[in-house]
């Protein structure tokens, strides 16, 4: 069993979510923020949640403040921008850190299985987006100027 299935998050309404409930699905894992350029991909990530959702595709977005504080809101605001802006209704999680000493054990499991440029770890930026299959490997990393629709033949692919 992946390691990623003995981990869990808060959801934005404040509930404890297990990773585990998600084992046997395709997860798309993004660190979102609501005042960067990469925003409207926001959209992209709605609309891959509802082609490919009842494949067994879930996105998970996790609000993070850490790239010129373009995420300053608490949960209640993240949530309110989030479905009046674009309609988001795919699962959301309460904000985390990417990178530091506060890193979220998801993205430091997902750093690691899965190092970006240079073998370097550490997040460059908001909307950094990581493919899990459905048995909790890490199946690729996409750097933030990666749309959401580039990612349909890879998300094909697991599904």
């Amino acid at each position: 069993m992946s390691a990623l299935y003995d981990l869990s998050a808060r959801r934005l309404d404040g509930a404890e979510q297990a990773l585990a409930d998600y084992k046997g699905k395709v997860l798309l894992v993004v660190n979102v923020a609501s005042r960067c350029g990469f925003t409207p991909q926001y959209a992209g990530l709605e609309t891959l949640w509802r082609q490919y959702r009842e494949r067994g595709l879930v996105v998970l977005g996790f609000p993070c403040n850490q790239f010129g504080a373009q995420e300053p809101g608490d949960e209640s605001a993240i949530g309110q921008f989030c479905s009046t802006t674009y309609d988001v209704t795919f699962p959301m999680f309460a904000k985390i850190d990417v990178n530091g000493k506060a890193t979220h054990p998801l993205f430091s499991y997902l750093k690691g299985a899965a190092p970006g440029v240079l073998g370097t770890e550490g997040i460059k930026w908001n909307f950094t987006k990581f493919l899990v299959d459905r048995s909790g490997e890490v199946a690729g990393r996409y750097a933030s100027a990666t749309k959401p629709e580039d990612l349909g033949p890879d998300i094909e692919r697991l599904l």
